[in-house]
């Protein structure tokens, strides 16, 4: 008697492979069936119908609208190119699945300062453009307090005062300079960043001690009622 599990159903390993993840193996039955169809106008009217399908089923919907393309592209693919339809779009060469992509340069320009970073050394190229004296002064003393910050952030410590006046200085090409004993006496280069604590509305201690007065207010007020009540028992 022969067996009927090759009539109920099959297992994965005997399928064959999906060719597009993204589509499921039905949507490849079907481009497989619109490639068996003799007449080409048929065709290419069960293919558009195809595509109307996938936009209602498939999670790829919401990119065929910026790229309509994409999808008539990827039936080709799950065709393996052997498909004779009239595209709308141009009809993609086989070429593109195997070709490389285009190697994304590195940027070669050096950080002398690292843990400054490049923006760093940005801002202070345009903040030595500033020709208005104040706010050039303005610029360097912000860019004393980000220097400060990121430095604090790379290496968990404190930076002197004094080493971020002299890396300006470097960095600047001795364009934009500070007076040290300015810096540390306004603390200038405080850092950006800092842990605020929420103070208690009103103030913590007037609240405290503003309960304490009423408390004993009210106490005073229920003791005043109950010597004051002429039915109050006494006691034998």
């Amino acid at each position: 008697m022969k067996s009927n599990s090759s009539v109920i159903g099959e297992y994965n390993t005997q399928r064959e492979g999906i060719i597009l993840k993204e589509y499921g193996r039905n949507v490849q039955k079907l481009v497989n069936y619109i490639r068996t169809i003799p007449d080409k106008e048929k065709r290419t009217k069960m293919a558009t119908t195809l595509i109307e399908l996938i936009k209602q089923l498939a999670p790829v919907v919401k990119e065929a609208h910026e790229n309509p393309q994409r999808m008539w592209d990827d039936l080709y693919i799950i065709a393996d190119f052997n498909l004779d339809i009239d595209n709308p779009f141009t009809t993609p060469d086989r070429t593109i699945l195997f070709k490389k992509p285009r190697k994304m340069e590195y940027p070669q320009s050096d950080v002398r300062f690292k843990h400054y970073g490049k923006n760093v050394e940005r801002l202070i190229k345009e903040a030595i453009k500033k020709e208005d004296p104040i706010e050039r002064e303005e610029a360097t003393i912000y860019l004393g307090k980000l220097m400060k910050t990121f430095y604090s952030n790379w290496n968990k410590e404190t930076l002197d005062d004094s080493v971020i006046v002299k890396d300006l200085q470097i960095m600047s090409q001795g364009k934009l300079t500070l007076n040290l004993e300015k810096v540390r006496e306004d603390n200038l280069f405080e850092k950006l960043y800092r842990e605020r604590k929420n103070p208690r509305p009103n103030g913590g201690n007037d609240n405290r001690e503003g309960g304490r007065d009423n408390r004993n207010r009210n106490q005073r007020f229920n003791k005043n009622r109950r010597g004051n009540n002429p039915h109050r028992r006494r006691d034998q």
